[in-house]
């Protein structure tokens, strides 16, 4: 899963620069921090979509008897919370260490390709004819 994240977020990322790169020139005031956003909302998409896929994949295992509570576990351990009270059984108590490590790695490549495009905006050269950037 981690894969297909950073496929994914790479070419979010990709995307992004592209964009940022035919705005350099161009008098869209805010385009580039548009862009941006855009790319914020897609990467927390992408960690929404993973604690859906990890829910199916619990259920699919039958760890927890409602899909709710299955919904829930897989989003407080993917997010590393720890605040539920969930009594697994002997076989299913690597679970939590799959998916907790599974969501610390994916929010750090993203957290690494939300600071580059970051960077992008930031530390260009700014024409002020151009309307781009801050």
């Amino acid at each position: 899963m981690l894969t297909i994240h950073g496929v994914a977020v790479l070419v979010i990322a990709g995307i992004f620069h592209w964009v940022d790169n035919k705005l350099e020139n161009k008098r869209v005031y805010g385009a580039n921090f548009l862009s941006y956003f855009i790319a914020i909302l897609l990467i927390v998409g992408i960690h929404l979509l993973e604690i859906i896929a990890w829910t199916y994949i619990c259920i699919g295992l039958q760890v927890f008897p409602t899909n709710l509570q299955t919904l829930y576990f897989a989003g407080e351990m993917y997010t590393t919370v720890g605040f539920g009270d969930y009594t697994l059984t002997e076989r299913w108590k690597i679970i939590p260490i799959i998916i907790s490590f599974s969501g610390i790695f994916a929010v750090s490549l993203s957290g690494a390709a939300l600071y580059t495009m970051m960077g992008a905006l930031l530390g260009k050269p700014q024409n002020p004819k151009s309307g781009s950037g801050f």
